[in-house]
């Protein structure tokens, strides 16, 4: 009897033992049974996109994001960053320049388009991933000038992104180890930063080198025959990402010739089937590498009702069903030649009636920026 009395109490013990730490609120276990988990991801509700790893998403990106205005050379979108990610842009890529120790988001160069300083720009994108919790965006910033990644780091401490900003456990990351998108959520670091140039992980880890850890299509393409050769890379391709470089271009001349965005073909481009579309060229990238492109670069991605969310939709093996619809293609006016500068410059590059491109940009400026490609 007492043996059994004895035998009794050492298993009471035991379970205690085992069910103690989901009885105590404070105990690592119980704190981590109620840790947030992401049910929905980028605004799909799939369980299964949520469950996959970052480097097994494809994501769709507005090239050259912060270039925006109608009847200008030199802009690639239509709408803002906050209406671009409102809409389901989830890479937002752009290029920055020093001018007078500002980083601003210019095109070329900040006398041919100035998009405004990289500070406001982010500061969008704080407010936008604040107001969005279940959402990963993806930055890719073309260091035009070879800033230092410190310089960045200040503008990112200001807007408020380094604690949502990701930072990987090393400089490269093979794409079988990147987290899950859930856990990016799950961990509230939603900001994942790919840089082109001067990217040091000793310094501000955050920042990543894009081409040791992304590999990228050509770009300024005027055939509209896309291929899914390796352009630029700086690692081994077989355990990069990639990005696909879907945007066409036309050659044009204004001062000399040059290239910009063939926007008469852009329901073709952005299309999710046939010919020279996104949708063509996703698929002949995946089949020709095994898996699918991680980032889609597009301009005017609203062109085609939405179609460019849809082959990434696809891709994921989720829905595409917006509760709203996306913003509609604002088209070039075909009877003016007046202005539509650029934010924070004078300069001016029009395009005209018909289609025909007129430009109205000082000599000066003329000779200092010299034939320019649309990057």
């Amino acid at each position: 009897m007492l043996f059994s009395t004895r035998r009794t109490r050492v298993a009471a013990q035991a379970a205690l033992a085992v069910l103690a730490p989901f009885l105590l609120p404070t105990s690592p276990v119980s704190a981590l049974s109620l840790q947030r988990r992401a049910t929905t991801c980028n605004g799909h509700p799939e369980a299964s996109l949520c469950s996959r790893l970052y480097s097994n998403v494809s994501f769709v990106g507005a090239h050259d994001s912060y270039a925006v205005g109608v009847n200008n050379l030199a802009t690639n979108q239509d709408y803002d960053v906050t209406q671009q990610l409102n809409d389901g842009i989830r890479m937002l890529q752009m290029q920055a320049h020093n001018q007078s120790g500002v980083i601003r988001l210019c095109h070329t160069s900040c006398l041919l388009f100035d998009g405004g300083s990289l500070q406001d720009y982010l500061g969008k994108v704080k407010t936008w991933l604040d107001g969005n919790p279940n959402d990963v965006v993806t930055l890719l910033i073309v260091n035009s000038d070879d800033l230092p990644p410190s310089q960045y780091d200040t503008v990112f401490q200001a807007a408020g992104l380094v604690n949502i900003s990701y930072a990987p456990p090393q400089a490269t990351v093979p794409i079988s180890q990147w987290p899950t998108l859930g856990s990016l959520i799950d961990n509230g670091t939603r900001l994942i930063t790919f840089m082109d140039a001067e990217a040091d992980f000793t310094s501000v880890p955050y920042i990543i080198d894009e081409f040791t850890n992304v590999w990228e299509t050509a770009f300024d393409v005027t055939d509209p025959t896309f291929d899914c050769n390796v352009n630029r890379t700086k690692g081994d391709t077989t355990t990069e990402m990639y990005l696909i470089n879907h945007f066409l271009d036309e050659v044009v001349s204004v001062i000399a010739t040059s290239i910009a965005p063939n926007k008469g073909a852009l329901n073709t481009t952005n299309a999710a089937s046939g010919a020279g579309s996104l949708g063509a060229q996703a698929s002949e990238c995946g089949a020709e590498y095994g898996r699918s492109p991680n980032f889609m670069l597009v301009d005017f991605y609203e062109y085609g009702g939405g179609s460019v969310f849809e082959v990434a939709a696809t891709l994921n093996g989720v829905t595409y069903d917006p509760t709203t619809p996306i913003a509609t293609p604002i088209p070039d006016s075909s009877t003016s030649n007046t202005t539509s500068t650029s934010s924070g410059a004078g300069t001016t590059l029009l395009r005209g009636p018909g289609g025909m491109w007129g430009w109205t940009v000082p000599l000066a400026v003329g000779c200092a920026i010299g034939a320019w490609n649309v990057l």
